[in-house]
């Protein structure tokens, strides 16, 4: 089995778990949600999980959509993000808890990359009265492939006013 599908059966079973400790209902439909976020790469946003879910076949309601988010984010399998354009989005959380987000500005494409010890960095002495629990360092700049475009207009640009 390879190391996705571990972690997605370890987040079903820890979902399940959560929902009957909580005594709610373990539905085929929260855990179609849970295996969407799961197989995702991207961080998603609630409409668009509602939109692939109906291109996908399945007959869910947008408040299912929202309120198993919402369960999900309490089990603590799922995490709420806001990448700076406002729109909330959703990210499963596996792996190391400490990250951060590389954010095109062009395209908004998001990358994650693995955080070195930055809380030691920005935190140097730990104030009295705060605990840290995880944090997360949002980077904005240009990917490569928008840099790339960018340099080639401008040196189409260039060479129009010669």
């Amino acid at each position: 089995m390879s190391e996705e599908k571990v972690k997605e059966w370890s987040a079903r079973q820890k979902f399940a778990r959560f929902l009957e400790e909580h005594k709610k209902r373990k539905t085929p439909e929260r855990f179609v949600i849970l295996e969407k976020i799961f197989s995702s790469q991207a961080h998603v946003g609630a409409e668009a999980l509602y939109n692939l879910l109906l291109a996908d076949g399945y007959r869910v309601s947008r408040a299912t959509v929202y309120n198993t988010l919402d369960l999900l984010v309490e089990a603590g399998l799922v995490r709420r993000v806001t990448l700076g354009d406002g729109m909330t989005r959703y990210e499963r959380v596996s792996g190391s808890i400490n990250h951060h987000h590389l954010i095109c500005t062009r395209c908004g494409k998001v990358k994650e990359v693995k955080a070195v010890n930055t809380v030691a960095e920005l935190l140097p002495k730990k104030p009295r009265s705060f605990e840290p629990a995880y944090y997360t360092l949002y980077i904005y700049g240009m990917c490569s492939s928008c840099a790339r475009r960018e340099q080639m207009m401008r040196a189409g640009t260039t060479e129009k006013s010669r």
